[in-house]
């Protein structure tokens, strides 16, 4: 990781055109303010870190230099879009207190062990090329920008019924029930002793067990069976289990669960507690959902392309009342491109 980041701090800022030369310290000012060399490195070199696809020993300079400036258009736009956002957050009086901030950095500590004492976690904010107070600007900001999306762009979605509907027709085969099954069981446990199984209670449990069975093949109430006779918690319930997904099954109990029909009785089979045998009540073949089965789903996915496209108008209304000088034309032209990119990313949303 050390030469990952000499070799990082050796090439930061730098993108395609720069012809080598070090940008100087005050990349941009948004309405006044900056945004510095030091801030775009920071930010590099987390997204460098995040995308977890360079090898600090196999590293080559130019496989450094391309991750950056893969990276460095986007990023811009993002750093920018956040100094918008938090100039309007401040304007209407947002701020993150000093106990709010506590408490985060609370939680954190509660979250990760061996952060206990201020001197582990200021090493671990070191260890991650931070300070105290990198820290509290970073949640600071995470802070403000939330509540300004919160307070001036979530009251402006919506979703009605109309819009619901159409978006399930156009979008049919995104909603499917899982696979399921639902079934009765019966239970009979064999006691554990320290010296082993007993072979004498072991053949006591499997004769009861298929006796058992044999009363229910006949046609005798499974659930009343269950009730009466299983060991099993289920019996609470005349032995229901499920819904269940397949997978949740152990393999033996698939296998049997497979080559039932519902309304058939299986096999017995010998678990870890003892013997068991399960009716199948219900199998639920993976299907495409009604409208009132996803309409929870439909109207959450609806409701976060709706605010993607919300965002991104609100975002360029910013920008528009914005004054954005940029120091170096090269950096402004990666901007532009991080500009396009995110257009594009955002068109399929934007049809709606």
């Amino acid at each position: 990781m050390r030469r990952l980041v000499l070799a990082l701090a050796a090439l930061l800022v730098f993108v395609p055109g720069l012809r080598g030369e070090i940008i100087e310290q005050i990349l941009v000012k948004v309405n006044g303010e900056i945004l510095t060399k030091s801030d775009l490195e920071l930010r590099q070199l987390r997204a460098i870190r995040e995308l977890g696809n360079i090898d600090p020993a196999t590293a080559s300079e130019g496989d450094v230099r391309q991750a950056i400036a893969n990276v460095t258009p986007l990023l811009l736009v993002d750093a920018v879009d956040e100094m918008l956002l938090l100039q309007r957050g401040r304007e209407i009086g947002q701020q993150m207190t000093e106990e709010q901030f506590r408490s985060i950095v609370a939680n954190l500590r509660k979250e990760n062990p061996g952060l206990e004492t201020d001197a582990q976690f200021e090493a671990a904010l070191k260890q991650e090329g931070m300070t105290m107070t990198d820290l509290r600007r970073m949640f600071e900001r995470q802070v403000i920008t939330s509540r300004v999306q919160q307070m001036e762009v979530m009251p402006k979605i919506s979703v009605t019924e109309e819009e619901a509907r159409g978006y399930f027709e156009q979008h049919p085969d995104d909603f499917r029930a899982d696979p399921g099954i639902t079934l009765r069981e019966v239970l009979v446990r064999v006691p554990e002793e320290t010296g082993g199984v007993n072979v004498g209670l072991d053949e006591e449990a499997r004769g009861k067990a298929e006796a058992l069975r044999g009363r229910a093949l006949k046609g005798e109430a499974f659930d009343k069976l269950a009730a009466e006779n299983s060991d099993a918690p289920s019996r609470a319930n005349g032995g229901l289990v499920g819904p269940l997904k397949r997978e949740d099954l152990a393999p033996d109990f698939q296998r049997l669960a497979d080559q039932l029909m519902p309304g058939q009785i299986s096999e017995i089979l010998r678990s870890r507690q003892g013997y068991q045998f399960f009716k199948l009540e219900s199998r639920t073949d993976t299907d495409r959902m009604t409208f009132e089965q996803a309409r929870e789903g439909v109207t959450n996915r609806l409701g976060d392309e709706k605010r993607v496209t919300e965002l991104a108008r609100y975002l360029e209304s910013l920008r528009t009342q914005a004054i954005i000088e940029w120091r170096n034309d090269e950096l402004k032209k990666a901007y532009e491109q991080g500009l396009a990119v995110r257009a594009k990313q955002l068109a399929p949303a934007a049809g709606l």
